[in-house]
């Protein structure tokens, strides 16, 4: 019995290894840490210090989630809120490779202004909303980030402009209009709508 088993072992070992359904879709997904930052609670003792980990997950053709998990390591922190950031994860619209139409977010006292831009633009982001943006598959966007510089506060705020996007094809069904009437002038083929 003890040969069967060791020979069962050694033929496990040549089979490569299938990976499992959440390993797959974990390595499909762009995860990016934004931050970790380090936290404090005065106790009794002294000092007790903890990590807060920020990530953003998308899968780059417009889905994206972000998410902030606390513990008192910083893997243990990153594994938190890479997990709810996959739980959290929406659809964004998209029209090309830009968003829809302008949308300002506000979180806290952090502003995000994202604007739409021409093909070859690239993103013209910083920090967190670069992350958030190139996590959603979002490759042409013009961002100012105004007031608070607090990245948790930035993440939000960007999320929230993203939420407020509405989706063309929906909007122009809504207004009675075509949907190039709600496209940004560059990406309607040089034809300008007769009614703006």
């Amino acid at each position: 019995m003890p040969g069967k088993e060791r020979q069962n072992r050694e033929q496990s070992k040549d089979k490569p290894r299938r990976p499992r359904a959440g390993e797959e879709e974990r390595e499909q997904l762009d995860e990016r840490v934004v931050q970790v930052a380090r936290t404090s609670k005065v106790l009794k003792g002294g000092r007790r210090f903890a990590f807060r980990a920020v990530v953003v997950v998308g899968d780059n053709h417009g889905q994206v989630g972000f998410g902030v998990g606390k513990a008192r390591e910083v893997p243990e922190a990153v594994r938190k809120a890479s997990e709810r950031a996959r739980g959290t994860m929406q659809r964004i619209p998209t029209v090309g490779t830009t968003i829809p139409h302008q949308a300002i977010g506000d979180f806290s006292a952090a502003r995000v202004l994202l604007r739409p831009a021409s093909a070859g633009t690239g993103v013209i982001a910083g920090g967190g909303v670069r992350a958030v943006l190139e996590a959603a598959g979002i490759r042409d966007i013009l961002t100012k980030s105004q007031g608070s510089a607090n990245m948790l506060n930035v993440v939000a705020a960007t999320f929230k402009a993203l939420e407020s996007l509405k989706d063309p094809e929906e909007e122009a069904k809504r207004r009675g209009r075509p949907v190039e009437a709600l496209t940004p002038h560059w990406l309607r083929g040089g034809k300008e709508d007769a009614a703006e």
